[in-house]
């Protein structure tokens, strides 16, 4: 990462169990995993159901930023993790130097994969009833 960056982005150190985000709460930033991992699961029926697990590198948290909708699941930490928030604003502005083309996919893309992990739910919820 260049060293302006650094001055910019915020860090911060989650101990394992911490949750970062629940489904259902409004999205001010996204994450980068820099080290750990975070788990990202949906609560159906109230049985946890893990839709993925995001390591060093990736990223979480984004679709709430980019469609304006609540967290579509809740994102917890399964290692001592160090995240980097990335917040609307710093989005923002990336997206505002983007072409309306590219902004346009990124919402297409966020709409169909809130629409596949909430298939998936039902599917799991049908399928443990």
């Amino acid at each position: 990462m260049a060293q302006g960056a650094d001055k910019v982005l915020e860090r911060k150190v989650f101990q394992p169990g911490d949750v970062i985000f629940k489904e259902g709460d409004e999205g001010h930033r996204a994450f980068v995993v820099q080290t750990g991992a975070v788990e990202i699961f949906k609560v159906v029926d109230g049985k946890k159901m893990v839709l993925g697990t995001v390591g060093p590198g990736g990223i979480f948290g984004e679709m709430a930023l980019i469609d304006d909708n609540p967290r579509m699941a809740s994102a917890m930490t399964t290692d001592v993790s160090t995240l980097i928030y990335v917040s609307r604003a710093m989005l923002d502005q990336k997206l505002a130097k983007a072409d309306p083309f590219i902004k346009g996919l990124l919402n297409i893309f966020a709409r169909n994969l809130r629409s596949i992990a909430n298939q998936r739910a039902e599917d799991e919820a049908a399928k443990n009833s």
